[in-house]
């Protein structure tokens, strides 16, 4: 069993940064694609970002692209996502994802997480 715990949102003005964190506890987490949702009011939940068990390779949604990067520090259990150039648009609540998929694209990180592991979230405001 593994245990996600997201940490870092709050309220921060347009323009402005934050950077999540993710730690995990339980059964170890360096063989897990780790990723992040977010879901705004009234809206689907929807695929932000993910990484490969290595720290290899990230997949961005276009949404985020340029502004948002995901890393990861095994040795910690700890997976990161640095926002910058906040939009009001980016507030939700952000979850945190494990799954076992060698691939966590979008489309296989979202079909492996049937049978994976889920954080409880962290809100994020953006004031304009």
């Amino acid at each position: 069993q593994v245990q996600l715990v997201e940490s870092g949102g709050g309220l921060v003005q347009a323009g402005g940064s934050l950077r999540l964190s993710c730690a995990a506890s339980g059964r170890t987490v360096s063989r897990l694609a780790m990723g992040w949702f977010r879901q705004a009011p009234g809206r689907e939940r929807e695929f932000v970002a993910s990484i490969t068990w290595s720290g290899s390779m990230s997949y961005i949604a276009d949404s985020v692209k340029g502004r948002f990067t995901c890393s990861r520090d095994n040795a910690k259990n700890t997976m990161y996502l640095q926002m910058n150039s906040l939009k009001p648009e980016d507030t939700a609540v952000y979850y945190c994802a494990a799954a076992s998929t060698e691939l966590p694209s979008k489309r296989y990180f979202t079909e492996a997480l049937r049978s994976g592991y889920w954080g409880q979230g962290t809100q994020v405001t953006v004031s304009s």
